[in-house]
């Protein structure tokens, strides 16, 4: 069975973008002063909006490398599992074996010290794990200022390598946005930033039968499948069942991606 590889880009130079922003300021300024200032207003607004459209973009590469999908032709998936460790971590864990699937499970540092032994389970038996920060704070992570941003990762990421006895070497931001500020943090652990090609909203949609159409319709060769354990309506195990099943009638594979 061939081993699927994927680029693991740390981000080499982090403060790149605010040496880019600086020179658009500088732009708009001078467009101000030649042109006036509808010229300059409207450049001011597009600077501004270009940055904030990529925060919110999970697949945006302004700031860093960003993974959406696997170069790959085979039919073979990434299947990743965000917002754990949870009590539903064992039935996800006995699904994944029944099939013969592997997964990442992108973890949280906080829920993973609570429950550190399903930290311990989910690397025994053979799936990847991944940092999703310290305390999950799905509101604000967008926003946080550069002290805050470095601390969710770094904690996550100091709780995970104990747990699990090796770092993690994939990160994915709280609901897929990462602002400037991520970057850095990424480069000092050597993360690389994960983020999908196939969702279907399972965290906050609690039919399995329209969650899975939607991911559906994004499956081809490659992608990266983004799942939820733990949501509040509680049907992600039977989502995952259900995804499970279709995968293996389509002939897919769920694989984890050596990093390379």
């Amino acid at each position: 069975m061939s081993v699927s590889i994927a680029p693991h880009r740390i981000p080499r130079r982090p403060w790149a973008w605010a040496w880019g922003f600086g020179l658009s300021q500088l732009a708009v300024a001078a467009l101000w002063w030649v042109w006036g200032w509808p010229v300059g207003l409207a450049a001011l607004l597009s600077s501004h909006t270009l940055m904030f459209w990529a925060t919110l973009r999970p697949q945006s590469r302004l700031f860093s490398p960003v993974l959406s999908r696997l170069d790959s032709d085979e039919r073979e998936v990434w299947l990743t599992i965000d917002d754990g460790p949870s009590a539903e971590t064992p039935a996800m864990l006995d699904l994944l074996d029944a099939h013969g699937a592997k997964a990442t499970f992108f973890l949280v540092g906080l829920r993973a010290q609570a429950q550190p032994e399903l930290v311990r389970e989910i690397a025994r038996r053979g799936h990847g794990i991944g940092n999703h920060s310290h305390s999950h704070p799905s509101a604000w992570f967008w926003a946080l200022p550069p002290r805050r941003m470095a601390a969710e990762i770094a904690q996550a990421q100091a709780s995970l390598t104990a747990l699990a006895g090796r770092p993690p070497r994939w990160f994915r931001a709280v609901v897929g946005m990462a602002n400037p500020f991520v970057a850095p943090a990424l480069q000092r652990h050597g993360l690389a930033r994960v983020a999908w090609s196939a969702r279907g909203f399972d965290a906050v949609a609690s039919d399995p039968q329209r969650v899975l159409a939607r991911i559906e319709r994004d499956l081809a060769p490659g992608a990266i499948v983004l799942m939820h354990e733990g949501a509040g309506h509680g049907r992600n195990v039977e989502t995952m069942r259900l995804l499970l099943e279709r995968l293996d009638e389509l002939g897919y594979r769920c694989i984890v991606p050596e990093p390379g």
